[in-house]
C-alpha cells in the first residue's frame, strides 16, 4: 500500500549548488550575497518597502511586535485559531492577546467582531491569513484607521497569496512570513518581516542587529557602529538564505502546481458538499490564494474522525489543525476575552486537511477518498 504523507518539503534542485558556493566565499553567518538575493526576490514579489530575513517565522513575529512599539498592558486583537507563536510574540513584549472568533467560511478572524473587542488599551489588530486566504483587509484597515490601531499581519502561510493584487503581509504596517519546511516554499526554518511604512525601517534595522546601527555603517552612513537601543540577533544564516534563494526562484511554479491540486480537490468534493456531508472552503472574491492547504469542515467530530481513520487505513495522511488558544491552559490564564468562541470550537472539532504538496499523486489520493466515502460507515449508498 502506497503511503501519501500529509506534506513533503519542496526541493527546487538548486539548493545544494547555492550552499556549495558559500564554501568558496567563506561567508556563512548571514547578511551576505544570498541574503541580499533573497531580500531582493521578496521585495520584487511582495512590493514591501523593506524586508528583514529572520531565523524563523516566530522570530519575524517577535521582531514585528518590537518594531511596532507594543508595551506592557497594550492589547492586540487576534484569532484564537492560530499557532501559539502568534500569541507568544505579543506576550514577549508584555502585551495582552485578545482572542476573537473566526468565520466559518474562511476560518479567518471575523471582522464583524473586532470592534466589540476594542478597549482603551487596544493598540493593534493581528489578522492571520489562514491557508493563504486573505482576511477582509479593507474592513480591517478601515476599522483600524477609525480607532488609530496598527495592523500587524501574520502571513505565515501566505507567500505568493494576495488581497486583490496586494501581497498578503503588505496591507498593514508590517507582516510576517514563515519559511518553515511545512510551507509552500521553505528554508527548513526561516522567516521574513515585511515593512510597509518607511519610518519603521530605521527602527527595525537597529533592533534587528543587536540594537546597533550596523546596517547604516555598512552602507557608509556612519564611520563606526555601536549600541544604540535594545535589540537582539534575528538574522537568517547565509546557509539558510542560500537555500531560500533557490526556493524563491521557483515560487510562481510552486504556487501554480498547488493551486491546480487545490482545484482538483475542490471539484472532487463538490458532490459530497451537495449531499450535505461536508463543507468545502469558501474563497471570497478579494482573495487570490496560494493553495497552501485544502481544509474540509465536517458536520461533527465523529464523522471527521471516521474520515480521518478511513483515509489512514488506505495510507492517506489527513490532519486536523490548531487546538484553539483561548481554550488552552495558557490562553485561559492570560486573555481577558474569548471564553465563548463557538465558530473556533466547531472548526477545531470538525476540520480536516487533505494532503497537499508539490509532487503529490493526486489521482491516487482522490481514488482512496472515493473508496472511503463509499463506505457504509459514512451513510452513503
Amino acid at each position: 500500500m502506497q503511503t501519501i504523507p500529509f506534506t513533503r518539503p519542496y526541493i527546487s534542485g538548486n539548493e545544494q549548488e547555492y550552499i556549495g558556493r558559500l564554501f568558496e566565499s567563506g561567508t556563512f553567518a548571514g547578511n551576505g550575497t544570498f541574503s541580499r538575493q533573497a531580500e531582493d526576490l521578496l521585495l520584487k514579489l511582495t512590493g514591501a518597502r523593506g524586508v528583514f530575513l529572520t531565523s524563523s517565522g516566530t522570530a519575524a513575529l517577535e521582531l514585528m511586535c518590537l518594531v511596532a512599539g507594543l508595551n506592557r498592558g497594550d492589547e492586540v486583537i487576534l484569532p484564537s485559531f492560530t499557532y501559539p507563536s502568534t500569541a507568544n510574540a505579543i506576550l514577549r513584549v508584555g502585551a495582552v492577546p485578545v482572542f476573537v472568533d473566526i468565520r466559518r467560511d474562511t476560518f479567518n478572524l471575523d471582522q464583524d467582531l473586532i470592534e466589540k473587542a476594542i478597549s482603551k488599551n487596544t493598540k493593534a489588530v493581528m489578522p492571520v491569513h489562514y491557508a493563504g486566504v486573505s482576511c477582509d483587509m479593507e474592513f480591517i484597515r478601515d476599522l483600524a484607521d477609525k480607532y488609530h490601531l496598527l495592523v500587524l499581519e501574520d502571513a505565515a502561510q501566505a507567500i505568493d497569496a494576495y488581497h486583490y493584487s496586494s501581497h498578503l503581509g503588505t496591507l498593514g504596517q508590517m507582516g510576517a512570513l514563515s519559511f518553515h519546511e511545512t510551507k509552500n516554499i521553505h528554508s527548513g526554518q526561516g522567516g521574513a518581516l515585511l515593512i510597509n511604512e518607511e519610518e519603521m525601517i530605521h527602527r527595525a534595522e537597529i533592533i534587528f542587529d543587536h540594537g546597533t546601527n550596523r546596517r547604516q555603517f555598512l552602507r557608509g552612513e556612519s564611520d563606526s557602529y555601536s549600541w544604540k537601543d535594545f535589540g537582539s540577533s534575528f538574522s537568517m544564516s547565509e546557509i539558510t538564505a542560500a537555500f531560500l534563494s533557490a526556493q524563491l526562484e521557483s515560487v510562481s511554479s510552486v504556487t501554480e502546481e498547488r493551486r491546480n491540486v487545490w482545484h482538483l480537490y475542490h471539484e472532487a468534493f463538490s458532490k459530497y458538499e451537495e449531499e450535505g456531508f461536508l463543507k468545502r472552503p469558501d474563497i471570497p472574491a478579494y482573495c487570490n490564494h496560494n493553495g497552501h492547504c485544502y481544509p474540509l469542515l465536517f458536520p461533527s467530530l465523529e464523522i471527521r474522525e471516521n474520515m480521518r481513520h478511513g483515509l489512514s487505513e488506505k495510507g492517506i495522511m489527513a490532519h486536523f489543525h490548531y487546538v484553539p488558544l483561548h481554550s488552552s491552559s495558557m490562553g485561559r490564564r492570560i486573555s481577558r476575552w474569548g471564553a465563548d468562541l463557538p465558530n473556533t470550537d466547531h472548526v477545531f472539532r470538525c476540520l480536516l486537511r487533505m494532503p497537499l504538496y508539490s509532487g503529490l499523486d493526486i489521482d491516487e489520493c482522490l481514488k482512496c477518498i472515493e473508496e472511503v466515502f463509499s463506505g457504509r460507515c459514512f451513510g452513503r449508498k
